[in-house]
């Protein structure tokens, strides 16, 4: 029974590779579409399949984010500018997008602008701070998907969007993880209702890396500010060593943590813009798919007692 149930499974897994190794043709003719293109995942990406031979359009937030990753670029890659909080803006790079395609529609749209910031115990938080973070990895990934579905409907291509293990299991506190809860959601009914049109979603969930998101100082100042404008009768009920040990931890758990080769997290990328069968999510990194995504079947009961185990204790819980 054991030997069947092996075989079974060996041959599972050269079917998948088999399939997931198929590569779509006329790569070179297809046009892809990336979000946040300034740095990290986005820059890399968008340098990445430009090797490949792929018309990149790279949409950065910043001027000199677009001529730096230019220069590094073949003349194949072209660039503008987009701030996805602005419908105006997403509308501009929509039309700019449409005339670079002409009439072959876009391929790949890479969902990929994110932001962290702020991060801390929820009622240290105010609306805005919450606000800030959904606006930028929900409703602007949203926003962006609406205006270019049409071109991608059009090439019966993909749509790529960037999730997180914190869409799985939420660790802090803040707008980060329940925007990428929501990208989770969108994604699968997105998915669902683009299926007889030809059109794949994929979802990319990344473990732990360095990028300017993961930047430790900049969660230090962030929790430092946030700790600052906290009123006091909230303050005293977290006590000051409470914030003391959440930024012992930032600096203890941060750095050793985030790798600093971003190729698991764009490899997977590219593979859903150039394989015949994509597939539905990405686990990207060794921690994510050995340690969060597992994590994240436990009974609810089990992971809250590891967690709140690892989080400081409250003064008033003292």
């Amino acid at each position: 029974m054991l030997f069947y149930l092996a075989l079974a499974i060996v041959l599972y897994l050269v079917i998948r590779w088999y399939r997931e190794n198929q590569k779509v043709e006329n790569l070179r003719e297809k046009y892809v579409f990336i979000t946040g293109c300034d740095s990290g995942f986005g820059n890399q990406l968008a340098r990445q399949l430009d090797l490949q031979g792929l018309r990149v359009l790279a949409a950065c937030l910043t001027e000199e984010g677009a001529k730096e990753l230019e220069r590094l670029s073949t003349d194949r890659l072209k660039t503008t500018l987009l701030d996805v909080t602005s419908t105006e803006s997403i509308e501009a790079a929509t039309k700019w997008v449409k005339a670079c395609v002409g009439d072959k529609g876009l391929w790949g749209l890479v969902n990929n602008a994110g932001l962290a910031h702020p991060t801390a115990p929820n009622e240290w938080l105010t609306k805005d701070d919450f606000v800030k973070v959904l606006n930028v990895n929900l409703i602007g990934l949203i926003d962006v998907t609406l205006h270019m579905l049409p071109l991608v409907k059009k090439a019966r291509g993909r749509v790529v969007n960037v999730a997180s293990f914190l869409g799985r299991i939420s660790f802090l506190g803040g707008g980060y993880c329940p925007s990428k809860y929501g990208v989770e959601a969108f994604s699968d009914s997105l998915r669902r209702e683009l299926h007889p049109f030809g059109v794949k979603i994929a979802i990319i969930e990344p473990g732990c890396f360095q990028t300017n998101m993961t930047n430790v100082q900049s969660h230090l100042q962030c929790l430092q500010q946030k700790w600052v404008s906290t009123p006091q009768e909230v303050k005293d009920s977290y006590g000051e060593t409470y914030f003391n040990r959440c930024c012992q931890m930032l600096k203890e758990i941060v750095p050793p943590r985030c790798d600093t080769n971003l190729y698991p997290v764009t490899d997977c990328m590219e593979h859903a813009l150039t394989s015949k069968h994509p597939r539905t999510r990405y686990s990207a990194g060794w921690d994510c798919q050995f340690f969060f995504i597992p994590f994240s079947y436990l009974p609810t009961a089990v992971a809250d007692f590891v967690i709140s185990w690892l989080q400081p204790t409250p003064a008033q819980a003292l």
